[in-house]
């Protein structure tokens, strides 16, 4: 495999200067030097073009397809059954951020629900909302987002009170509404469907929680593994184990400290390290994929979405215990299938696991990590479809501000990050050293125990967990992170991928200090204010 490593030396340009200069550290330039007022970082890592199919077909793969995981999400981890056990209202749904599609339901229910919206939601003014009955008729009729219901009893309606099942789409983090009907603060939205754009207010932990057996998205959860002596990586003090009970997986899953809103696990490696939703419109422009810029080819990033994160029973197969071998190391790979297992048993869980393979290539590629991978037709025709979702327009209350910092952003950003974001993000892997400068990791698994890479950790951050076990590593790169689309940030409630920064102007505030991560800065206020007002008016129109 080749190497995408760069090593990036920063000084100071000015004493309110962001970033130097990006060199290679094996030989071959990837990113070099540019002068001041550049227009962007100058690189010979080419982007990644993925295929695309059609459109038309990969909207309904994005918004409905489930490649069979319903069977994991209604028969092991019982999300349906828990809605119902516990009564859930829409409204309740609404709290967690989940979003209600209006042209899904029908003309007397809109009605009512548009009334209520207008009302003080309780139970005795906003009885709608407040009707465990009527979530059930919104599950039934496809209008919760990202929850899709289908009909696996094969009685010509879908009912999940008479044996149809839920599974999970990408709409669940990568759709909105536009809110026309209802919004709650902080949580979800009643009106027409915005696709691509990130929920930054789904608690999906909560949403699992919701579940009867949560135990069931083991392998998905913050570990404590006897392999890792015990130890374990993730927000959380201490880590789960097969013996976790489903409270002590509740109260996990539910703490915002450990599993933030807005966030989704994207491993299966038993390291805690919900990832901030991402947007997921112009695909044409972004790659790699993942923080860790570890895939590269967004039809990948999706077949390993669905082949371990919407199902991960696959991790009990050979090809997924061979990747978790291949991450994790052989002891720990083979104590978490192993132990998954052991809880799918407790808990009563069987025929898995459930996806619907189109094909069982070689495991270990980025092709098929698990060693399946489901219909490809469908996931380059997803491809196209995200291609074509525009980013929705920045957001500029004072145009003389944004030029300002347009200027700023002009001297002081563009070693990394493209003024025009009309282009493709750099495809070149940010080293964590420079991204993170307090980085200081030690080792906690070498690559004696057969791991793609050593595992490595910086004691008390939890900014690199990310990375310590899964990295770029997998495509020939380097531990570090990927950067991101620079679009729809007015909409962003924080910022980084673990959360950490609430603000755009804390983000660029030298207060947070030198060793934090993304640690570049404007001392003064003004500076910081204008550069704030031209990234929230970024959009894909030069």
């Amino acid at each position: 495999m080749r190497s995408n490593s760069i090593r990036a030396a920063l000084g100071a340009l000015a004493a309110t200067s962001i970033l130097a200069a990006c060199g290679s550290d094996n030989g071959g330039p990837v990113a070099v030097p540019v002068a001041s007022g550049s227009d962007g970082p100058v690189s010979t890592e080419q982007p990644v073009v993925h295929a695309v199919g059609d459109p038309v077909l990969g909207k309904q793969v994005f918004r409905f397809e489930l490649f069979g995981n319903e069977r994991f999400w209604t028969d092991a981890l019982k999300l349906q059954q828990g809605m119902m056990a516990t009564r859930m209202t829409p409204l309740q749904a609404l709290r967690i951020g989940l979003m209600i599609d209006s042209d899904a339901i029908d003309a007397t229910t809109l009605l009512a629900l548009t009334n209520e919206a207008k009302t003080d939601l309780s139970p005795a003014k906003a009885p709608t909302l407040n009707d465990p009955a009527m979530l059930v008729k919104l599950v039934n009729a496809n209008a919760v987002i990202g929850i899709v219901a289908v009909d696996s009893a094969n009685t010509g309606t879908i009912d999940i009170t008479k044996g149809s099942k839920t599974g999970a789409s990408c709409t669940l983090c990568h759709a909105i509404t536009d809110a026309s009907v209802m919004n709650v603060a902080g949580g979800g939205s009643i009106g027409k469907r915005l696709d691509g754009r990130a929920n930054h207010n789904l608690n999906f932990g909560t949403l699992i929680a919701t579940g009867l057996n949560t135990r069931a998205y083991y392998p998905v959860l913050q570990l404590a593994l006897a392999a890792n002596g015990g130890k374990t990586l993730g927000r959380a003090p201490t880590g789960l184990t097969p013996q976790s009970t489903e409270a002590e997986v509740d109260a996990y899953l539910t703490n915002p400290a450990y599993y933030p809103v807005g966030s989704f696990d994207d491993t299966v490696d038993g390291n805690g390290d919900p990832q901030h939703n991402s947007a997921l419109f112009r695909t044409d422009l972004a790659a790699p994929w993942g923080t860790d810029g570890g895939i590269a080819r967004l039809d990948n990033f999706s077949n390993l979405v669905y082949t371990a994160l919407l199902d991960p029973t696959n991790v009990t197969s050979p090809g997924g215990r061979a990747f978790l071998r291949k991450f994790g190391g052989t002891a720990a790979g083979n104590e978490i299938a192993d132990g998954y297992v052991s809880v799918l048993a407790q808990t009563g869980v069987t025929g898995y696991p459930y996806l619907i393979a189109a094909a069982s290539p070689v495991a270990g590629t980025e092709d098929a990590p698990l060693g399946v991978r489901v219909d490809n037709t469908k996931l380059i025709a997803m491809n196209g479809y995200l291609n074509s979702l525009q980013a929705p327009p920045g957001l500029v209350a004072d145009s003389a501000a944004a030029l300002r910092g347009r200027d700023l952003f002009r001297t002081n950003c563009t070693t990394c990050h493209n003024v025009n974001q009309s282009l493709p993000v750099p495809a070149f892997t940010v080293p964590m050293k420079t991204i993170f400068p307090g980085d200081s990791p030690v080792v906690l698994l070498a690559a004696r125990d057969a791991p793609l890479n050593p595992i490595l950790d910086t004691p008390g951050s939890i900014y690199d967990d990310k990375v310590a076990v899964v990295n770029a590593s997998q495509r020939g790169g380097i531990r570090g992170s990927q950067l991101p689309l620079l679009l729809d940030l007015a909409r962003k409630p924080n910022y980084l991928h673990d959360n950490s920064v609430p603000s755009l102007d804390n983000l660029l505030d030298p207060a947070r200090g030198a060793l934090a991560p993304h640690p570049f800065y404007f001392a003064a206020k003004s500076q910081r204010d204008d550069m704030s007002e031209f990234l929230r008016g970024l959009t894909t129109t030069p």
